[in-house]
């Protein structure tokens, strides 16, 4: 497997995102997208998944947090995605499923060429600080998209949306994690040869 590092930039009329990504860090995180709980978030996901993950954010705050939300799923996916070039040698898959107190999650990632998001949590309130929750949805489907990856993403137990937020987010990590484990075999994980 080659250095798996990626530094890229997205600009658009909303949002300009720089991300630093190190599949194979240590777990440190920089995290300035103007939204606290989603910085949080970011750090628990680099943490959990030992990357090392650098996020800056110019977004349209002003508007609200979708833009800036929605947009880093994309950046972030975007850099997963060609830090991991042809795939060779991934474990592919990635599961998870972790509880934070009175919550229990499930995450499971198939780093397939095939996005697709099944995302079964409802919340109990509409915003955790100045983070909108169903903006959790829309940064896993922006995420899927750009990575081309599988996930499907369910609440077992739980009613404190923090508690659930947090544990989707350090569930990715581990999932992510374990999906770009470099195996030791040079073959594509696919009976196609292709992913």
């Amino acid at each position: 497997m080659n250095n798996r590092i990626v530094k890229l930039r997205r600009k658009t009329g909303e949002t300009d995102i720089r991300i630093f990504l190190n599949l194979d860090g240590r777990g440190s995180c920089k995290a300035d997208t103007g939204i606290g709980f989603f910085d949080h978030m970011l750090h628990q996901f680099a943490l959990h998944g030992k990357f090392d993950l650098t996020v800056e954010v110019k977004g349209d705050l002003r508007v609200d947090d979708h833009h800036t939300v929605e947009d880093v799923g994309i950046a972030l996916g975007k850099a997963v995605f060609k830090a991991l070039e042809d795939k060779r040698g991934i474990n592919r898959y990635g599961y998870t499923l972790l509880p934070m107190d009175d919550a229990l999650v499930l995450f499971s990632l198939d780093i397939s060429g095939r996005p697709f998001l099944n995302f079964d949590i409802k919340f109990n309130r509409e915003k955790i600080g100045e983070m909108s929750l169903e903006n959790v949805q829309e940064f896993f489907r922006a995420f899927s998209g750009s990575a081309k990856v599988t996930l499907h993403i369910a609440k077992l137990y739980g009613s404190n949306d923090h508690h659930i937020v947090e544990a989707i987010f350090k569930a990715f990590g581990r999932a992510l994690r374990d999906a770009v484990r470099n195996t030791g075999q040079n073959g594509i994980p696919s009976s196609k040869g292709v992913l």
